[in-house]
Formats: C-alpha cells, structure tokens, sequence
C-alpha cells in the first residue's frame, strides 16, 4: 500500500469535517475527565462522591444508548451529532459555572453530570457509524485510523493542558474549555453533510422504535464474535475505568501530583498516536484476533499504579496501554463495518455499547468502597487481574480468534458524493458473516 492510498480519505471534504469535529470535542473531553476529578476532590477529598459523579454520567450513558441508536439510524446522523453536542456544551458550561462560582455541591454536579452522559448516548452510535456512510469499504481501515490519530493528538493535549489547568488555576476552567470545546465542534458537524441513514429510505411498515431495537438485536445476536467481545469488555471497561478514572487521581493526590497524572494521561495518548500510526499500515488477516490480545496491555498500568507509583514507572506502562488500545479500537471499528449492514450499524454499535459501557458505573461507584475496604493497592491489583481475565475469556470465542479481514475487498461500486466531491460506497449488500 502506498501512502497515496493511506491517506485518501482526506480527500473527502465530509471526512475531514468529521475528524476535525471530533478532534476538538476530544481535546475539551480529554481535559474534563481531569478537571471534573480534582473538582470533586477539592470539594469532599472522598473517592466515594468521585465515583457517584462519575458513575451518574455513566449510567445515563447506558441507559440511553439504544434510543441513541435507532435515532442515528432514523435521522440525519450528523445532525444528531451537532444536537447532542450543542446541549453537551450546555451541561459542560453550567458545571464550569458551578465550580467557578463556588457553588457547585454533589448533587448537582450528579444531575448535570446524568445529563452529559445522555448526550454522549445520543451522538456516540451515531458517530461510530457515519464512517461506514461516508468512506468506501476498501478504505475504511485507513479511515478509521485517521480518525483515531486525530483523537489521540487532541487527547495528548487535552490531557497535558488538563493537568496544567487544574494545578495552575483550578479545575473550573478545565470544565469551561470542554464546553467551548462541545460548542465549536457542533459547527464543524454541521458541515459533515451526510445523507440520511438508509433505514429512512426502506420500504415497508412505519418506522417503530421496539421494531428497529429487535432489528438492531437479531444483527447483534447472531454474531458470536460480536456478542463475545462486547462480553469481555463489559467486565475489562468497568475494571479498567474504575481503576484509572477513580483511584488514579487519587493515588496521584498522594504521591507523584496532579500535574504529573496529566502527563501520565498525556502519555497514554503519545502511545495511542503510535498506534495509530502503526496500524495505517498494518495488514493482518485476523485483525480483530490481534486486537483483542494486545487489550492485555491495560493491566499494566493498573498494575503500576498499585505497585510502583512513580512517574518513570507509569509514563512507560501508559504509552504502552495506549499503543495497545489503539490497535483494538481500529480492528474493532474496521470489523464492524465490514461485517454488519449500514443501515442496522448505529443500532448495533448502540447494542456494543451497551454491553461494553454496562458495568462502568458499577465499577466507579464500586472501587471506592473497595480501596478503602481493602486498600487501594489490593483494588487495582485485582483490577489488573480482572482486565487479563476478560481478555483470555475473548481469545476463548473461535470466532473472535478465526474471524477474517479483508485485506483485497472486492471492487463496490461507487456513486458520486454530491457533497464531499468524492466516491461513496454503495449501501452494504447486508452481507452475512461467514464463520470458518
């Protein structure tokens, strides 16, 4: 492959509108998670209300995730990504104020936080999906890596600005950049202009949200290396978040600093640009069988936390966990979109996301009873040991392990975008995936 052919989805005026809208919206969320952490810290210094606020957001992410689905595939998607952000850059701002004015209290930093975390429901399937729409087949994989590095390039600043902020002038202002954040990135959306989701155009009975969820749930069911995988993520995201997003503040509150866990964060995306790099240009025949082995490398992290707490120790395991994570998010996304039809992809990914964003809240609201239970070092070794169980559990499934990427897909035929000025795939043909 030459690199003629690794960079050609920027050729597409509505890609380069999305990875940029993304872009943005990911440097104010990379800051937020830091921001939002110090903020509940600095108002109780207990891990407990840290895990209930974030734990909010998380819930309310789960639980409307499926309506976020069948919306994608029902209407526009990019207008529901400019939606969702407009009023994700609402919550965000009145956190900010919140803080900033001194009267922020933990219940309504719970209900704003509820409310960002529908709004992340509402755009997240539709995001997931819009690649599939607007990229054709035999690019897809470049596309997906294009727009993983430009999230892992805004996450590295975001993180680093992040830490900065919260140590240099408080983590009120770090809330406020990610509204901003939310707020440019809806006008960049606005200018993705995708058709609508093929679902909309199909003949037959009248669209009906129980009937597209069943749709959604026959495509998800039927595929084991799909339902195997959202599985193993299930437990791996809630050890996983629970760990980093809870105890790593406060183990960084205790030791190496606040600006220095920004820099470990920071670090994590340095990795996550590596591998997006890496995966360009990677051509494997069981793409999703790699990614899923490389998930093991997260226990590090949550194994250097609990056991060597210092910057050198955790700058290295980051990079690592976000080289590795890297490679999955891509092979994950590329294997979705070309095994699942386009016009169920929102819906399915809603269904992914579900599954794989189930027990987050569990794991946030969780891991602070716990460490003070049974200490924190003791906590994140088990979580450590959670994520290894979950990603053995996945190579378990033959057909994770089996399931084959097209490296030389077949020529699809294409149909002038008459917004972006350049091909677009035809609607997938509902291919069926064979299982060898």
């Amino acid at each position: 492959m030459n690199w003629s052919q690794t960079f050609a989805p920027l050729r597409n005026r509505a890609f380069r509108y999305l990875v940029a809208g993304r872009t943005v919206s990911v440097l104010g969320n990379a800051v937020a998670p830091i921001a939002l952490a110090f903020a509940v810290l600095d108002l109780t210094g207990s891990a407990r209300d840290l895990g209930l606020v974030v734990g909010a957001r998380s819930l309310a992410n789960v639980l409307f995730l499926l309506i976020g689905g069948v919306i994608a595939d029902r209407l526009p998607r990019h207008l529901v990504m400019v939606g969702a952000n407009l009023l994700a850059a609402g919550t965000q701002a009145a956190i900010a104020a919140a803080v900033l004015t001194g009267t922020a209290t933990i219940p309504l930093l719970l209900g704003l936080s509820a409310v960002n975390g529908i709004t992340a429901a509402l755009a997240q399937p539709a995001t997931a999906a819009v690649i599939g729409q607007i990229v054709p087949q035999e690019s897809r994989q470049q596309a997906n890596a294009l727009n993983r590095l430009g999230f892992a390039s805004a996450a590295i600043f975001g993180a680093s600005l992040g830490g900065l902020l919260v140590a240099a002038i408080g983590p009120g202002w770090g809330l406020a950049v990610d509204a901003a954040a939310f707020a440019v990135a809806a006008g960049l959306f606005v200018m993705v202009r995708v058709p609508r989701a093929s679902a909309a155009d199909r003949t037959g009975p009248a669209p009906n949200v129980f009937r597209e969820l069943r749709e959604g749930w026959v495509e998800f069911s039927s595929r084991t290396w799909l339902w195997a995988v959202v599985l193993g993520f299930c437990l791996l995201n809630a050890a996983y978040v629970g760990g980093v997003n809870v105890l790593g503040p406060v183990i960084a509150d205790e030791s190496f600093g606040r600006a220095g866990w920004g820099l470990v964060l920071a670090t994590q995306t340095v990795g996550m640009i590596v591998g997006a790099l890496v995966a360009l240009r990677l051509r494997i025949r069981r793409f999703l069988f790699f990614g899923v082995a490389c998930m093991a490398a997260p226990a590090l992290l949550l194994g250097g936390l609990a056991l060597a707490p210092y910057l050198i120790v955790l700058v290295g395991a980051a990079f690592l966990t976000g080289l590795a994570m890297e490679q999955f998010g891509i092979a994950w996304e590329t294997t979705m979109q070309e095994h699942v039809p386009g016009d169920k992809l929102a819906r399915v990914y809603s269904y992914d996301m579900l599954g794989s964003f189930l027990a987050i809240p569990i794991g946030q609201v969780a891991v602070g009873p716990l460490a003070e239970a049974l200490g924190t070092r003791v906590t994140m070794l088990g979580a450590a040991a959670l994520v290894l169980i979950a990603v053995l559990g996945m190579l378990a499934s033959r057909d994770v392990r089996r399931l084959e990427h097209r490296l030389d897909p077949p020529a699809v035929p294409v149909t002038a975008d008459p917004v972006a000025g350049a091909p677009a795939a035809a609607a997938d043909p509902g291919d069926l995936l064979t299982k060898s």
